[in-house]
């Protein structure tokens, strides 16, 4: 199961910096985040390897099956910014 980035993200970018495949975004190099209240982990090329839920502070990261069900809805949120 992938991992999802939920609206308890603070934008500290640690999990981005982390991410083997860099499949987080927006990432800090990639400029102004534009309106952008969180960051997005690509359900496609995510490798379940939870380095990125480790290094959160803000506990904004949580595998797909584990997500609280008052978050079940950013699931679908993250993969919807991929698809732009």
């Amino acid at each position: 199961m992938p991992h999802v980035i939920t609206d308890l993200c603070t934008m500290d970018y640690k999990c981005s910096e982390v991410c083997q495949r860099k499949n987080i975004h927006p990432r800090k190099s990639e400029g102004p985040v534009n309106g952008f209240k969180q960051l997005f982990i690509n359900p496609k090329r995510c490798l379940d390897c939870g380095t990125c839920a480790s290094v959160c502070e803000a506990g904004a990261i949580f595998a797909t099956d584990e997500l609280p069900e008052d978050k079940v809805q950013f699931a679908e949120i993250n993969a919807a910014y991929y698809r732009k």
